[in-house]
């Protein structure tokens, strides 16, 4: 008898997303990047217990990229050697991806920042991407361009 395939899958499982992110700065670059965690800090994020609504990435001096106010709560099965909740992480980028980046983050208004954390066949990746921080009249332009589209979508779906 003949063995029945499932179908295959992409290999990523969504974790957590920056909602925030899209709305508050205007993308220009995005980058995948690996993430340095501790085994309990990868059992919390099976669980989906992570924060990235304050996380932000900077480039220290030694050409190093880090993660921080990423909110990973404890692992709810860990015991005394538990991870700490809010820690600096550092992530896993090749060196001309980080001078590339590091360049653009040195112009003035922008910033490093997370979009989304997921699983990509097994591993933690962490999506950056750098953006320029909007004022309030670009978030309300943006709105009301979003509006605007619903309603032309709902028309055109009414005369179908």
């Amino acid at each position: 008898m003949a063995k029945i395939k499932a179908p295959a899958k992409s290999g990523t499982k969504l974790i957590a997303q920056n909602r925030k992110a899209r709305h508050n700065y205007a993308i220009e670059e995005t980058v995948e990047s690996g993430i340095v965690l501790v085994g309990t800090e990868v059992k919390s994020c099976r669980e989906g217990r992570v924060n990235m609504s304050e996380a932000y990435a900077t480039i220290d001096g030694n050409d190093e990229a880090w993660l921080l106010q990423c909110h990973i709560s404890p692992y709810s099965h860990g015991n005394r050697n538990n991870h700490e909740p809010v820690r600096p992480r550092k992530l896993l980028l090749r060196a001309d991806e980080i001078a590339r980046l590091a360049i653009k983050v040195n112009q003035e208004g922008r910033t490093l920042v997370p979009l989304r954390m997921y699983f990509n066949h097994g591993l933690v990746k962490v999506e950056l991407a750098v953006g320029r921080g909007k004022k309030l009249y670009d978030k309300r332009r943006d709105q009301a361009k979003r509006d605007a589209d619903r309603s032309m979508q709902r028309e055109l779906g009414r005369r179908r």
